[in-house]
């Protein structure tokens, strides 16, 4: 069935090579607000380096994006921010000897009138943002270095979703957690989905994917095997679009799809 809803992002015929060597090749994705789509593919099957041109880190050489149905230049980060993309990088690169309040203002703090820092201020708002996420979040005060790895995955979602974040692109949000944490960061991820943010979640954990994503897509050799919603294909006919480009009965080929008959 399709979708009659307009995509908040729409990547159509998106390429780009470096010294001759195809790393996206006329790929297409698109998402919907309040959906997961996981970007799947072995090393080098081209999912970073697609959503990196969504960020704006690499500039397309063909193809056209398309946010909330209008075409979008982006040729710099600075752009993306602007059409309210935001990228969450394993390594999260959050300040680990400030606090919580201060990570979300990075670059970006607050001001009294006299021209002081306005620590109340930022607080206030950081804990209204975190109340929403993440109600059980309580260390406002520690530096983030003292937090679990799933509550500094909070305070880096709520950086994003404080400046009006409506697509997320989380490049693998659950590696090197445990179990607790990685459940608490699938409870984040179900709570951005009821606020209709689109989240793009780039993962090597197939259990992860099948837990957290609506739809799948499938990249080999830069192109597109296949898509699918995580409800019309098992776990192993994933595998089979990872590693041989075999496209099931319930997902939709793409130019990468391996040749039948």
């Amino acid at each position: 069935m399709s979708d009659q809803r307009t995509p908040l992002v729409e990547m159509n015929g998106v390429s780009i090579s470096f010294g001759g060597i195809h790393a996206v090749d006329n790929a297409s994705v698109d998402l919907f607000p309040g959906e997961v789509v996981a970007l799947l593919g072995h090393n080098g099957a081209g999912k970073s380096t697609l959503i990196k041109i969504l960020s704006g880190a690499y500039r397309r050489d063909g193809g056209e994006i398309r946010i909330n149905g209008e075409t979008a230049e982006i040729n710099n980060p600075r752009d993306a921010k602007k059409y309210g993309i935001e990228t969450i990088y394993q390594s999260l690169a959050v300040a680990d000897n400030v606090d919580a309040a201060a990570n979300l203002y990075l670059g970006r703090e607050l001001r009294t009138p006299w021209g002081t820092l306005d620590d109340v201020a930022m607080e206030a708002k950081t804990r209204e943002v975190m109340g929403r996420l993440n109600p059980n979040f309580q260390r406002f005060k520690e530096p983030v270095k003292a937090l679990s790895g799933g509550q500094r995955q909070s305070v880096a979602i709520a950086r994003a979703i404080l400046f009006d974040a409506r697509i997320l692109i989380m490049d693998e949000p659950t590696a090197a957690l445990g179990p607790q944490e990685t459940a608490q960061v699938g409870e984040l991820i179900l709570q951005l989905k009821r606020e209709g943010i689109g989240i793009f979640l780039i993962s090597h954990d197939i259990h992860d994917v099948f837990d957290l994503a609506d739809r799948v897509f499938v990249m080999k050799n830069g192109k597109v095997v296949g898509h699918a919603r995580t409800s019309d294909v098992t776990k192993d006919e994933v595998l089979g679009m990872i590693i041989l480009g075999k496209v099931p009965p319930g997902a939709t080929p793409g130019p990468g799809a391996m040749a039948t008959g």
